[in-house]
């Protein structure tokens, strides 16, 4: 190795160095320990759910709820050949005289006769109208059932292919919705990004229906009220038979067109049937006691008297008919969001009658 030598400055001019390289040991080599591959599945402990921490009770019982299936298409019956036979007959006869008709007002006046036709084709046309929107409002009904059957397949299939597509069309059904604005938009941004088919159902409850909910909420919480007061101070019963079915009409046709169905007049009474089927499976419809024992063991026992208790009753009655129209006409089942009970609207409704007492 040279010494560097300094310049007429003083400076020392740049060198160069040898570097003698040190050979380690092949002894002193640590060789990490190499193990045999096995299998960790005996080691693994699977928690049951009903022990889980991190499952509510709500999530294990959410699956007790029955949801309505899609209705299997009828088997060949004599009395729907029958109806078709008359109806076919019907029109034949209508259509033989309404041209006997035209053709006599055509033997008295041309402008007669052309009034007719006129009057005819208007009338042809709007029955054609209301005809395709009752058959409309069926299919809406029937594609919120298919929805909510293919969200319950989703949920089971590792692959979240089907519940992205279940997803687009919940956005599609409640598209005309301007609460979904602000899920739709926040569903929107998670195109991109990986997330299983379950977590995105529940991101798709949470942001979509939870608005939708708390409207349903407030929509039976106000018809309850009104049936309690009104049937608790009617003089006559078959005005509280009436009002009651023309308040449950109208529930049951809101919770449907604000979960997308809009049903027309037959689709309304196929709806109505069903909200009655689905009371009695779930063993809502009944009422004894234990419901009068519920509004009066509240303390207020000694403030109501028998026509505020029917109220209340009457009020609670038609609660339970909109909680079973809001899991007959919602897309997607209670699994993210709570499903609401009795016990929800039951404070409201019995201060309704202990205000009146007072």
């Amino acid at each position: 190795m040279r010494p560097p030598e300094k310049s007429e400055s003083g400076t020392r001019r740049p060198a160069s160095f040898d570097v003698e390289e040190k050979n380690t040991p092949q002894s002193d080599v640590v060789t990490p320990a190499r193990r045999s591959p096995r299998s960790f599945a005996d080691d693994v402990a699977i928690t049951p759910d009903e022990q889980d921490p991190f499952i509510s009770p709500s999530e294990l019982t959410t699956e007790a709820i029955p949801v309505a299936q899609p209705r299997a298409r009828r088997r060949f019956s004599f009395a729907n050949l029958a109806i078709g036979a008359f109806g076919t007959f019907l029109s034949l006869a209508f259509g033989l005289w309404a041209d006997r008709v035209i053709r006599d007002l055509f033997a008295r006046a041309d402008w007669l006769g052309y009034a007719a036709l006129a009057a005819l084709g208007l009338g042809m046309l709007a029955l054609a109208v209301i005809v395709g929107r009752e058959i409309f409002g069926m299919m809406r009904l029937s594609a919120v059932q298919t929805l909510k059957v293919e969200a319950e397949e989703a949920v089971r299939s590792p692959r979240p292919l089907a519940a992205r597509s279940v997803v687009a069309a919940l956005g599609k059904l409640l598209s005309h919705r301007a609460e979904t604005a602000r899920g739709r938009t926040a569903l929107d941004a998670t195109k991109d990004e990986i997330i299983d088919g379950p977590q995105l159902l529940d991101l798709a409850e949470r942001e979509l229906l939870a608005p939708l909910d708390r409207k349903a909420r407030s929509l039976i919480l106000g018809s309850a009220k009104r049936v309690s007061i009104v049937t608790a101070v009617s003089p006559r019963a078959i005005v509280d038979l009436a009002y009651v079915l023309f308040e449950v009409t109208r529930l049951i046709r809101a919770m449907a067109e604000l979960y997308g169905g809009r049903p027309g007049t037959f689709g309304l009474l196929r709806l109505m049937r069903d909200v009655i089927a689905h009371l009695a499976v779930t063993g809502s419809i009944a009422v004894g006691d234990s419901l009068a024992q519920q509004v009066l063991g509240h303390g207020l026992a000694s403030k109501l008297s028998s026509r505020l208790g029917e109220g209340v009753i009457n009020g609670l009655l038609t609660a339970r008919i909109g909680i079973a129209a809001m899991d007959l006409c919602r897309p997607l089942p209670f699994r993210a969001v709570k499903r609401p009970g009795i016990g929800d609207f039951l404070s409201d409704i019995a201060s309704i009658g202990g205000s009146k007492s007072e």
